[in-house]
């Protein structure tokens, strides 16, 4: 399945999403129909996650009945789809991808460069990955309140000129658990969703340097984008083998795949967890794909730019970055 969070007149609810005939199914709205009255763990999608596997399958039959019938149905196109998780219980973003370490590293030392005055410096020998990256699914923790859904607009941190995205695929924590083996991981995951990890680079080149990870480079309101839905495993299949593909105002940037991954979520399941909780409705981020920013392409965004990421079995996440007018007209000056 398919599943959303939309806006409506009683706020936000949890949709089932038919993609072939393009429409949104209200399980909640449809409980009301059945013995004991509406379903509170149908109503959104915190509620789903963290209620269990029995709710789910719950869900499952109403919305097999429901949208063969077009019964608390809503066209897709006549609502506002809001962030998958409007605010995540927690999360964390890794960086496993062989080819965005490497590249990813080289396009931070030319912003680092270019803002110096410097030339960019000569590129290291041997592959470019730091050995910590082979051995452990490294990440940060974000700001889980600094989320936006599909088609929202970001507007720029004032105090950035470089900004950039990322396309990652973001996994959600259906059940929590602790010290979890990587070969039972799967079974904690609830589904998989699109992550644009929007970035300042400049003031994140700076940031590094004082080796306590992003901090304002990734952190401002709007920075994390998740959507536009979440499909549960049964249907995604395979994430290793996921076709991913980034357009900028149309226009195509990148096309690549999954393939490259040093750790699967699996791998990131067992790390994280070690000694330490893992509950209901977080999110653990992939890393950008490699070759999916910006910063790999030398290749940044402009006030106005429409970024499309396009992912295989999952959908579209599209969103906007917009200057503020104060700071476009400093920055005209």
């Amino acid at each position: 399945m398919k599943l959303a969070t939309y806006l409506t007149d009683n706020g936000q609810r949890l949709g089932v999403v038919d993609m072939e005939r393009s429409i949104i199914f209200d399980p909640y709205a449809a409980s009301s129909a059945q013995a004991g009255g509406r379903d509170e763990r149908l109503r959104t999608m915190e509620a789903l996650i963290t209620a269990g596997p029995d709710a789910l399958a719950d869900l499952r039959r109403l919305a097999a009945a429901g949208t063969s019938q077009g019964d608390f149905t809503t066209p897709l196109s006549e609502v506002r789809l809001l962030a998958p998780l409007p605010i995540p219980a927690q999360f964390r973003d890794c960086c496993v991808f062989e080819r965005h370490i490497r590249d990813g590293a080289a396009g931070m030392a030319r912003v680092s460069a270019r803002l110096q005055g410097r030339s960019p410096p000569e590129p290291a020998g041997g592959d470019g990955i730091p050995a910590v990256y082979r051995q452990l699914p490294v990440y940060y923790i974000s700001n889980r309140f600094n989320v936006v859904g599909p088609d929202a607009e970001i507007v720029w941190p004032g105090y950035s000129k470089i900004m950039d995205f990322e396309l990652e695929i973001a996994a959600v924590i259906g059940r929590g658990g602790r010290n979890i083996d990587a070969s039972q991981a799967a079974g904690h995951i609830f589904g998989y969703t699109i992550f644009n990890d929007f970035s300042a680079r400049d003031r994140q080149s700076v940031e590094m340097a004082g080796w306590l990870g992003p901090a304002k480079g990734k952190s401002f309101d709007g920075g994390n984008a998740f959507g536009p839905w979440i499909v549960t495993p049964d249907e995604l299949g395979d994430y290793h083998d996921l076709k991913v593909c980034v357009k900028v105002n149309g226009e195509e940037w990148i096309r690549t795949d999954m393939r490259g991954m040093l750790h699967g979520f699996e791998d990131m399941i067992a790390y994280i967890s070690c000694d330490e909780t893992l509950h209901p409705a977080e999110i653990i981020a992939s890393g950008t794909v490699g070759g999916c920013c910006g910063l790999e392409l030398d290749r940044f965004l402009a006030d106005g730019d429409v970024i499309e990421l396009d992912v295989d079995r999952i959908g579209i996440l599209r969103n906007t970055v917009r200057m503020s007018r104060d700071d476009a007209s400093r920055r005209e000056t």
